[in-house]
């Protein structure tokens, strides 16, 4: 592992960095259009960024796959639930990212499953690294009313619908051995499609600013806070807030809140070369298990070519 950069060093880095992709993030905010629905949400997105930002794939020069199981609000009948099965590794000495991401997020009667190939590109600096990554694929839409009592079955509104759409995202990463900060726009075109003369638009065009500093306490324990800022058009902005420990690169427990809206507890046990985390949300101010949110993920990393090293630190 690379010797840590000093504090006053790595402070003025990381302040100058934000500054810039705060500037980015809000142009592109202000220069856009309104669009509608909003991206799947995950509450793990730091034990998995590749879910929120496609320049981390092949960051840790290994195989990675991640099968990550939401449902939301668990207790009542047709909740949000979103599946998600990742998996990229690192190419051309570790220069190059690739990855396939493929995501069901289900509501009621409604369903989107995307397809997504993932590619980053990493530019090794002075002690991190920057890495431009794009994803590119298609988003399937279909609705099923037979989930729906319907007093006119004749209703066009309620005609079973399926419809696939192109889509693109972006974005940019950060990386060092004790700091990450990305920037990403996961869905950049607008996905539109017509139901019963009404225009429904798959997902809002969000963008993401999320970073991260893991400062190690001594040689068995590291404490990381992260902090994610999540801009939806026509949405107030949002923020997740989030710290957790991590003893002997084996065992990390940690809190985190959305908005102070809701709070939560998350945990992840690394098995060799296995990981398993859990995490459970429950809204402030009330105790209602209806609305309690699960959220699941089963995770690999192996050394698959001659340069890939699995011993490094995952961070």
């Amino acid at each position: 592992m690379k010797k840590l950069l000093p504090v006053e060093f790595l402070h003025n880095r990381m302040r100058t960095f934000l500054r810039a992709l705060f500037i980015l993030h809000f142009s592109l905010f202000i220069f856009h259009s309104s669009l509608a629905q909003q991206d799947p949400i995950y509450a793990s997105y730091m034990q998995n960024p590749l879910t929120i930002n496609p320049a981390y794939a092949g960051s840790n020069n290994m195989l990675n796959a991640s099968l990550q199981y939401r449902t939301q609000w668990a207790g009542l009948d047709a909740n949000p639930t979103t599946i998600n099965f990742s998996s990229h590794m690192s190419v051309y000495h570790n220069k190059v990212g690739v990855g396939l991401m493929v995501i069901q997020d289900k509501l009621g009667e409604n369903k989107n499953t995307e397809f997504q190939g993932l590619f980053s590109y990493k530019i090794q600096l002075d002690n991190s690294w920057l890495s431009f990554g794009m994803q590119t694929g298609f988003i399937r839409y279909e609705t099923d009313p037979s989930m729906l009592t319907i007093r006119d079955p004749g209703d066009p509104a309620f005609y079973q619908l399926t419809e696939t759409k192109f889509n693109t995202g972006v974005g940019l990463l950060l990386k060092s051995d004790n700091y990450m900060v990305g920037i990403s726009v996961p869905r950049l075109l607008p996905a539109t499609v017509s139901q019963g003369g009404q225009s429904i638009e798959l997902y809002k065009q969000t963008y993401y600013l999320f970073g991260s500093y893991a400062w190690l306490l001594n040689e068995d324990i590291r404490f990381k806070p992260s902090v994610l800022m999540r801009a939806t058009q026509g949405s107030p902005a949002a923020f997740d807030l989030n710290a957790s420990f991590t003893f002997k690169e084996k065992y990390t427990g940690g809190l985190f809140t959305r908005n102070f809206n809701t709070y939560g507890l998350l945990t992840q046990v690394v098995v060799d070369k296995f990981r398993i985390g859990y995490i459970l949300e429950l809204p402030t101010g009330s105790a209602n298990l209806n609305f309690t949110t699960h959220e699941i993920t089963i995770g690999i990393g192996m050394d698959v070519l001659s340069f890939h090293d699995r011993g490094l630190k995952i961070y």
